[in-house]
């Protein structure tokens, strides 16, 4: 079997109890060990409290899991060979038997097709800065464009052009709404100063627009619930600003292009607000994964 349910996952889906996916590149790329274990610990427990089920997603020995024990989440906190995976790497790896942590785009599509509606995360990928020469877009906005489920984020990452990419997502079809917002989050900041058209003022009102999709029956595409990261959490925006900047003229200066900009950037910010906005992404994913729960629950209902 190339995609394998978890027994609790799959009960719950079959009971119409509420289910959380979770993506598993938090756990094996975004955070140094043992931390990266205890955080993949804390979101699950943060599912549970609300009532929900998490299924956290990754590929392992050529097998897609959609939810995961114990052991199999301490093999991703701790092989350092396993691969990062994307949609477009997901045949490949069950091909070859290959074991890879989901990013947005394969965890979306992965849960998807068992059967999951609501996915909580950081920050999408997106449209990169200078990308009308490089043409640089991440998978994450063409599968969000054909695949019905909800993604709570907190925007999309700060190191990409935000307008470009909310155009983009615009022209795939896929609905944004902001949770309480009316500007569309930064990621590390609760606002990138860009308007939204709608916003959400609960979980009800997420589901609503859930039903609404299957209402209509249209071509399938996902619905962006943008979250924003508390402004006491936040990374301080002026600090934010101008490393970024730095960043970006590092990079330039080393040549760094393609696919090794966002490690590079993030790294940077990391390593040069002193922790700071890894400490503003860690407080944007639970409060994502915290509105998840309660949208998968509301959606139950």
């Amino acid at each position: 079997m190339s995609i394998l349910v978890a027994d609790e996952v799959r009960t719950a889906l079959a009971e119409g109890a509420p289910v959380v996916a979770l993506e598993s590149t938090i756990i094996s790329h975004g955070l140094p060990e043992p931390r990266n274990l205890e955080v993949a610990r804390e979101l699950e427990r943060v599912v549970r409290e609300q009532g929900a089920v998490p299924a956290t997603v990754a590929v392992l020995d050529g097998v897609a899991h959609v939810g995961l024990d114990e052991a199999r989440i301490e093999r991703i906190g701790t092989d350092r060979s396993l691969r990062k995976l994307g949609y477009r790497d997901l045949p490949l790896a069950l091909g070859s038997g290959a074991s890879g942590a989901t990013t947005v785009s394969a965890t979306a599509f992965l849960a998807a097709r068992a059967g999951i509606r609501v996915f909580a995360t950081g920050g999408l990928g997106g449209v990169h800065r200078g990308w009308i020469e490089t043409w640089d877009e991440s998978a994450d906005l063409a599968v969000l464009g054909r695949t019905r489920i909800t993604v709570v984020c907190a925007g999309v990452k700060s190191i990409l052009d935000v307008p470009a990419t909310l155009q983009r997502l615009e022209t795939l079809n896929v609905s944004v709404a902001g949770y309480r917002t009316t500007t569309f989050p930064g990621f590390y900041l609760t606002s990138s100063g860009e308007p939204v058209d709608w916003t959400l003022e609960a979980p009800e009102e997420v589901a609503a627009v859930m039903r609404g999709q299957d209402a209509l029956d249209g071509p399938a595409a996902a619905l962006v619930v943008a979250n924003p990261v508390a402004e006491t959490e936040q990374l301080d925006p002026a600090l934010h600003d101008r490393v970024l900047a730095d960043a970006l003229a590092a990079a330039d200066a080393a040549g760094i292009t393609g696919q090794a900009t966002t490690p590079f950037l993030l790294r940077y910010l990391v390593e040069h607000t002193e922790g700071a906005s890894l400490e503003a992404n860690l407080a944007a994913v639970r409060g994502n994964v915290g509105l998840g729960a309660r949208i998968a629950v509301a959606w139950s209902r």
